[in-house]
């Protein structure tokens, strides 16, 4: 029997795993069985990111997934079966980045809160990135000129990119550099287009947006890690519709919201969930206008999701 080799999950298609083997080779693995029944509550036991020791099976031409060590971070949100309560997207990252656009298809602040909120809660940096700026109107760009106002001030690191006249692309590149980034956004934000711009050597498949919907269709079906030729890696992830919040409590949520997080100790209960309680420090500071509105609104929309 061959010994155990570690590796890391660079795709997952749900039953089959591509690990990326110390020495380079990539082997097409499955889990061992009796793995699979540990009770984890995801739908997805394994992520692209995990670091994982298998047996390559010689006659099989398979690994066994015997293990899985432990994960620096991770980033998971609600399953759309209904069955299971959260599915994984990736583990191990350095950075999330948020691929968003204000026009074809329009990217909602609810949808960028609820990104934003998970990953605080998981402690992962996010970078937040606009891109398709030569498409915007100046609807768009004044509604832009408020998120760099308000997620600038919190702390969010923001680039503004197009991809047709190359703006910004350098510092999206840099910012990639010797990291493990993990990607996400709607269809048809023009992450794979991005992709293939700083890197032509990844040639990823490109989404077209469809007509009736001005949504985009979903090119990338799975979770998937790419080598950057400049340094680094990157998770392609599928595009998401929405993003459902797993595993919060109601009285923690404020908390994922630094503006908001920096000021509770203010309020007059300590447990208070700034809704109507008297003397809430936060409602004065929407009201002073010190907390965007729009934030504040979100945080009000998942709180009665929460409960």
């Amino acid at each position: 029997m061959s010994s155990l080799s570690t590796g890391v999950i660079i795709r997952s298609t749900g039953s089959w795993y591509q690990v990326k083997a110390e020495a380079g080779n990539i082997i097409d693995c499955k889990l061992k069985g009796s793995f699979k029944i540990r009770g984890i509550r995801n739908t997805n036991p394994l992520a692209v990111g995990d670091v994982v020791s298998f047996r390559f099976i010689q006659d099989k031409e398979i690994g066994l997934i015997e293990k899985i060590y432990k994960r620096k971070n991770y980033i998971i949100r609600k399953a759309t079966k209904l069955s299971k309560a959260s599915h994984i997207i990736a583990s191990n990252i350095d950075q999330a980045i948020l691929i968003t656009s204000l026009v074809k298809p329009r990217t909602t602040s609810g949808f960028i809160d609820r990104f934003l909120v998970t990953a605080e809660a998981y402690h992962i940096p996010v970078l937040l990135v606009f891109n398709k700026y030569d498409l915007y109107e100046q609807e768009e760009k004044l509604m832009l000129k408020q998120y760099e106002n308000v997620y600038g001030s919190i702390g969010y690191k923001i680039i503004t990119t197009s991809v047709k006249s190359g703006l910004n692309l350098n510092l999206f590149t840099e910012a990639l550099k010797n990291k493990t980034s993990m990607l996400s956004g709607h269809s048809g934000v023009g992450k794979s287009a991005m992709i293939n711009y700083i890197d032509p050597t990844l040639n990823l498949k490109e989404g077209e947006i469809s007509q009736t919907h001005a949504k985009g269709k979903h090119t990338t079906t799975f979770a998937a890690m790419f080598p950057l030729s400049f340094g680094g890696n990157i998770i392609d992830t599928p595009g998401i519709k929405e993003f459902g919040l797993v595993g919060f409590e109601k009285e923690e949520l404020g908390q994922r919201f630094p503006e908001m997080r920096s000021r509770m100790n203010k309020c007059k209960f300590n447990n208070c969930l700034h809704v109507n309680e008297p003397g809430c420090a936060i409602r004065s500071a929407v009201e002073n206008g010190e907390i965007a509105a729009f934030r504040y609104k979100n945080y009000l929309n998942m709180l009665s999701e929460l409960e």
